[in-house]
C-alpha cells in the first residue's frame, strides 16, 4: 500500500517549513468572514508559537496573504489561541 506524504505549508512569520498539522490555519472565507482552523478560501498558515504572533511583520504578512484588511481584536483572538496550545 502506498504511504502519503505529509503535507507541508510555510509560516507567514518565520517563513519555516512545517508539516500543515503543526501550524494555525487563518482562513479568509467569503460568506464567513475570517476564521481559525476552519473553512475553505484563502489561507494562510502560522506558527503556533508566540513568538511568530508577536512579530512586527506578522499582521503585515497576513494582511496581504488574505488580501484583506484585519481588526485590531481578531489579533487578540490569535493570541488567545495560541496560549491554548501550549
Amino acid at each position: 500500500m502506498k504511504k502519503s506524504l505529509p503535507v507541508i505549508r510555510r509560516c507567514i512569520s518565520c517563513r519555516l517549513k512545517f508539516d500543515r498539522s503543526n501550524l494555525l490555519k487563518i482562513t479568509k472565507d467569503k460568506n464567513l468572514g475570517i476564521l481559525i482552523n476552519k473553512g475553505i478560501g484563502r489561507s494562510a498558515y502560522s506558527c503556533k508559537t508566540e513568538k511568530c504572533s508577536k512579530d512586527s511583520k506578522f499582521k503585515k504578512n497576513l494582511q496581504k496573504a488574505l488580501k484583506t484588511t484585519i481588526d485590531k481584536k481578531f489579533y487578540e483572538i490569535i493570541a488567545i489561541e495560541i496560549q491554548n496550545y501550549k
